[in-house]
């Protein structure tokens, strides 16, 4: 009974202090107003994908063919703020290709080196402030108008980020389900008062 308690404490703070590898890969394609995503973990479980589209009213993410999400404009800040849970998720690789048009202009070959150059230089200073970073950059001209940018990445934490992440978002939740009631609480006093003297 000792040596199995010992095993499963051993075996569970193992697998807390595990690292973690999820990898998106995301295709986005100007001209047809898409940009499709999938994320997995250890690169080969695949746990959801769909893609998203620009609307007037703001960006649709398509999870099924049957649940779509929209993120309106006006909500986005509160969405980005949402999604920042802790600085505990490390990215660890960034691979990216562009393909743009003007394979057989002069022009469009500056536009392109102008894109591999401002890439490049974007992900030496990255490369200087994170060394362990995977960075990869390519520039692809095409013949056709267009404008195409594949991106991989890997972001890595483990058990205890993600626990504490989870913790985060529940206090954060507690918090204001407790401001909530104290606001409608203080409301009704008053409107009961206001009743009161009224008669």
């Amino acid at each position: 009974m000792g040596e199995f308690f010992v095993y499963s404490l051993f075996f569970g703070i193992f697998l807390f202090l595990f690292p973690v590898f999820v990898d998106t890969d995301n295709y986005l394609d100007v001209g047809e107003n898409k940009a499709w995503f999938s994320v997995s973990l250890f690169k080969y479980l695949r746990v959801f994908g769909g893609y998203g589209e620009i609307r007037k009213e703001g960006i649709a993410v398509h999870i099924t063919k049957k649940y779509c999400i929209l993120i309106k404009y006006a909500d986005m800040g509160a969405t980005r703020k949402k999604f920042e849970i802790t600085k505990g998720f490390q990215l660890y690789r960034l691979h990216q290709i562009v393909e743009t048009g003007g394979a057989e202009s002069a022009y469009g070959a500056a536009i392109g080196g102008a894109i591999q150059s401002a890439a490049d230089a974007a992900f030496a200073v990255l490369k200087t402030r994170y060394p362990f970073l995977s960075l990869k950059n390519s520039t692809v001209l095409a013949e056709e108008p267009c404008l195409k940018i594949a991106i991989e990445t890997t972001v890595i934490f483990n058990g205890l980020i993600l626990t504490i992440a989870f913790a985060k978002k529940l206090l954060e939740a507690l918090w204001n389900w407790i401001r909530k009631r104290k606001s409608t609480a203080s409301w009704k006093k008053r409107q009961n008062a206001l009743q009161g003297s009224s008669t």
